[in-house]
């Protein structure tokens, strides 16, 4: 097996966050000769995390590679790659990577591959295996050119776990680089206004039912919004949407105000990878539910019998009416009885 560098940027607190660990255990999955390149304003603790692996680390630190930075992250990475001089370059699939690794590959006369879902070795060789097509047909890929870069998307490998260890760090130094972005802090929602969470066991879906005339024969757009926000706080789920729900404020319809195309899970959103995932008041077509193919159990509530879900693309199918289910599943959870909801 080809000599492999593992890239990952450290956390606040100078950890590795889980989806470098994820990925520094599809490279140890690889065999052969490993290198670990950390950059960070601090690489110590992360370096304890990973000594136990036997791999030689390198890093890059100091203050202005503690916020992600185009400039500084590629000069830091095409660093470690100089001097691990390996063949096979793995990262985690964090926008950070994403968004420098691409010029790096191109510095170095390398290729890079992104969304990379399996790393295997066939004949000798590293294999790539990602989606295509909206995500309905996996390839999988094999370079001749090197240094190949690969970026690897979270949740294919189990997370790195060992006790931390002492570590030897070897310290890079990137050649001088003038820099014309500065950091000056960070926007983020309030604490509990996070609807996106990765690490979530449930992820809960909602389609465009909520908004439309109930039986009453109105629009209960505003309790829509309080039983989904209720639910998401109780049961501390993930929210996705369909296309067809986070398109309607482009439309001038009534729309959930948390809702947005971030959310939007399917072949034209994202592809999330939680235990278990919930969907309401959404048809479960094709279009809906190829972002749900890594999700491992799926269960629907619909009060049409004949929707997709019903169509072998649910383990289980509520013939139900979504407003009725949420509000006595709340009243369960805000009692303390459906404490197995998230689990």
């Amino acid at each position: 097996m080809e000599p492999t560098l593992l890239l990952a940027h450290t956390e606040e607190d100078g950890t590795l966050a889980k989806p470098a660990l994820e990925a520094l255990s599809a490279a140890l999955a690889l065999g052969g000769e490993l290198t670990v390149g950390l950059v960070g304003s601090q690489v110590q603790p992360a370096a304890a995390q990973v000594a136990s692996t036997g791999a030689r680390i390198l890093a890059v630190t100091g203050a202005a590679y503690a916020q992600p930075r185009y400039a500084t992250d590629a000069d830091a990475a095409e660093a470690l790659c100089r001097a691990a001089n390996a063949s096979l370059v793995l990262a985690p699939s964090t926008s950070r990577w994403a968004r420098a690794l691409a010029g790096v590959a191109c510095r170095l006369g390398g290729r890079i591959d992104t969304h990379v879902t399996r790393l295997t070795i066939e004949n000798g060789v590293p294999a790539a295996s990602r989606w295509f097509y909206r995500q309905r047909m996996e390839g999988v890929l094999t370079r001749s050119e090197r240094p190949w870069m690969v970026l690897l998307e979270s949740g294919c490998a189990p997370a790195f776990s060992a006790t931390p260890e002492i570590a030897a760090v070897e310290a890079v130094e990137p050649p001088p680089h003038a820099t014309r972005t500065s950091v000056e802090g960070i926007r983020a929602p309030q604490a509990g206004q996070e609807t996106i969470r990765p690490d979530a066991k449930l992820l809960f879906v909602a389609g465009a039912g909520w908004t439309k005339k109930q039986p009453d024969g109105a629009i209960h757009t505003a309790e829509a919004a309080e039983l989904i926000l209720g639910f998401l706080g109780a049961a501390n789920a993930s929210l996705g949407g369909s296309k067809s729900l986070v398109d309607l404020s482009g439309e001038g319809q009534a729309v959930l105000p948390f809702m947005s195309h971030l959310n939007q899970v399917g072949q034209t959103g994202s592809t999330p990878r939680h235990p278990k995932g919930l969907s309401t008041c959404c048809h479960g077509e094709e279009p809906h539910v190829v972002g749900w193919r890594f999700i491992t159990e799926r269960r629907a509530i619909n009060l049409d019998p004949n929707c997709g879900w019903a169509r072998g693309k649910a383990d289980v199918l509520y013939l139900a009416d979504a407003f009725e289910v949420m509000r006595e599943l709340n009243r369960a959870l805000n009692r303390g009885e459906a404490g197995g909801a998230s689990s």
